[in-house]
């Protein structure tokens, strides 16, 4: 029967021990690849060769540790913002240039005044312009002619349209003081009237607040600040204080005549 071994089920009497490697269990046979696999003639296998498919395998996963980051605080990140801010900053400039002053000006006699006038319109005066025949009208209440000598063309402000020329507040003061400076010279006069904003403001260097005032002008001597035709046609109210100024001032050029 070709038993190698022989082990019973129950330990025998009086039956010698059994040796240690009869007791190891015998591994089962290895069928050989030839037996498992369906026979392939050597035809078909010339003909169609056979493919095996590789599965694969997935490297294994390697974890890292974590690295927790501190978060900055919202007050610490306002505070860098705002540093930061103010060093990208570009620096204020020193110097702002400021625009050069729009008006045109126009200087007449009228017996011993001299007056410089703000033209309305930036246009010189017409017989019937209504800003024309007001002035007329202060003249003759003054006692003064009312048909006023046009010295010169009128002054208008600024001088350049495009060019290097300061043309600054500045420049417009020391332009119509030398304008009217150099009239004086050739004819004196006993009251200067500015009258409108912008004589009062560069004549004069004076402002609003000195409406029928009397100034001391340095070279140009004793003026009348008055407000600007087209504002006294506007506000009608504002010829009762000039009729009063001109009261107080009207001796300066009485006397002379």
């Amino acid at each position: 029967m070709q038993v190698v071994n022989w082990l019973p089920r129950t330990e025998l009497p009086f039956a010698a021990p059994s040796r240690p490697e009869v007791m190891t269990p015998v591994p089962p046979p290895i069928e050989p690849l030839a037996a498992v696999a369906a026979p392939i003639t050597a035809k078909a296998a010339s003909a169609r060769p056979v493919s095996v498919a590789v599965t694969p395998t997935a490297p294994p996963v390697i974890e890292r540790p974590r690295v927790e980051v501190a978060r900055p605080s919202l007050a610490s990140t306002r505070t860098n913002t705002v540093a930061e801010a103010q060093d990208v900053a570009p620096a204020p400039s020193k110097t702002a240039v400021v625009p050069p002053p729009r008006f045109a000006l126009q200087l007449l006699r009228a017996g011993p005044c001299l007056l410089l006038v703000e033209l309305p319109t930036g246009e010189a005066f017409q017989s019937r312009d209504p800003a024309y025949l007001l002035l007329k009208d202060m003249l003759r209440a003054a006692g003064l002619p009312d048909s006023p000598r046009i010295i010169g063309e009128p002054v208008r402000w600024p001088l350049l349209v495009r060019g290097q020329l300061d043309q600054g507040p500045d420049s417009a003061r020391d332009f119509v003081q030398g304008f009217v400076l150099a009239r004086l010279e050739d004819e004196p006069c006993a009251c200067l009237w500015l009258i409108g904003l912008p004589s009062i403001r560069f004549a004069g260097e004076a402002n609003a607040e000195s409406f029928n005032r009397e100034l001391q002008i340095d070279g140009l001597g004793s003026a009348w600040a008055l407000p600007g035709l087209e504002l006294l046609m506007d506000e009608p109210q504002r010829k009762a204080d000039v009729w009063l100024a001109m009261r107080r001032l009207m001796t300066r050029w009485k006397t002379i005549e």
